[in-house]
């Protein structure tokens, strides 16, 4: 399972990413340390200027871009020849500055979801060397990526992550009616994905990496063994002691069961999936508080529009930071399966003894 694993023009002692987590959750500790121990790691994007240096306030999206550089910096201290990345999502306002920014922090891999990255070759043509990798949940969106991309910039995917959105945390890329209902087959999307790539493109290697439901060596070994080149996993890593978030909200993961883990509606106009006990504090802090939209993450926001919902970037900013009594804590399926702070490293053992 070491033999290597290659992406674009890079090969990876093992066949994991860990998995982007907005506000911080991911930065550049986490992402350094994975690389380190021969992952792929990635500092997500969304909110990065929060609870950082470069943030005075009022300079949100010049703080972003200077957050972001900074995590990379930090990663590439931990890991000089790690291979690192970062998760854009396409919902952001500043998403293209943010794709730009990457790339000159030293990015080598760009991964993109809740969205479709239909312009990312375009953003990223003058770094040919930086994978890009975008994320679906079904055949059909990967067509509808593959055929923009080869058409408008003559550009194939160097990866594709295939997100089960009935397991994986965060902002899903799915209807709220469908996510649960049975009916995905996280399994068969992937080998769906993989034979449409196959076909398209004889010969060329573009892996297919499953994402979501992933926490141990069986769940490993269960997605390689049904077609996945390799996986993303996110909500393992939460409870390290690499991770860039409180211990609070790692006590959070530690501490909830099972059926407080669900669904909420993002401001973003996509379902995510969070620990959901408190629920209500969310949004009531916001009403009482009466909390502006001060940074306009999101390009489409039910609350910067027309305070419908509640303020997701300070919610996450919030837990991060420690308060998950008002703070909105994402995370996938097995969250409650967290039963100790570890390390990275610790994971990595487990995962390919």
């Amino acid at each position: 399972m070491s033999s290597g694993f290659k992406i674009g023009k890079y090969t990876v002692k093992y066949p994991i990413i860990q998995g982007g987590m907005g506000v911080r959750i991911s930065g550049g500790s986490l992402a350094g340390n994975v690389a380190k121990c021969g992952g792929i790691g990635l500092v997500a994007a969304a909110g990065i200027a929060l609870n950082s240096q470069s943030y005075n306030g009022k300079n949100y999206f010049n703080a972003e871009v200077e957050a972001f550089k900074t995590e990379l910096k930090k990663a590439y201290s931990i890991a000089p020849d790690g291979i690192i990345g970062v998760n854009v999502m396409v919902a952001l306002t500043d998403y293209e500055e943010l794709v730009v920014a990457a790339i000159e922090g030293g990015a080598k891999v760009i991964v993109c979801g809740a969205g479709l990255p239909l312009t990312l070759p375009g953003l990223t043509a003058h770094a040919p060397d930086v994978a890009i990798i975008p994320i679906v949940s079904s055949v059909r969106a990967a067509q509808l990526i593959v055929k923009k991309w080869v058409k408008a910039y003559n550009r194939i995917p160097d990866a594709i992550v295939v997100e089960d959105p009935d397991s994986a945390g965060g902002h899903l890329g799915e209807k709220m009616e469908i996510i649960g209902n049975g009916q995905y087959d996280q399994y068969a999307t992937v080998r769906g994905v993989k034979s449409y790539l196959g076909e398209e493109f004889p010969g060329v290697s573009i892996p297919v990496i499953a994402a979501g439901g992933i926490w141990d060596r069986n769940d490993l070994q269960y997605a390689l063994s049904h077609g996945a080149d390799a996986v993303q996993m996110a909500s393992r890593f939460v409870c390290t002691e690499e991770c860039d978030a409180d211990i609070a909200f790692k006590m959070k993961y530690i501490n909830c069961k099972k059926d407080e883990i669900g669904l909420i509606m993002s401001p973003a106009g996509l379902p995510g999936r969070a620990i959901i006990a408190n629920a209500d504090n969310i949004v009531d802090y916001d009403i009482k508080n009466n909390t502006a939209c001060s940074t306009g993450c999101l390009k489409k926001c039910s609350y910067k529009e027309s305070k419908e919902r509640f303020c997701i970037v300070t919610a996450l900013d919030r837990a991060q930071r420690g308060d998950v009594d008002t703070g909105l804590v994402f995370c996938g399926t097995n969250a409650w399966r967290s039963e100790k702070i570890t390390t990275v490293k610790a994971i990595f053992d487990e995962l390919f003894e």
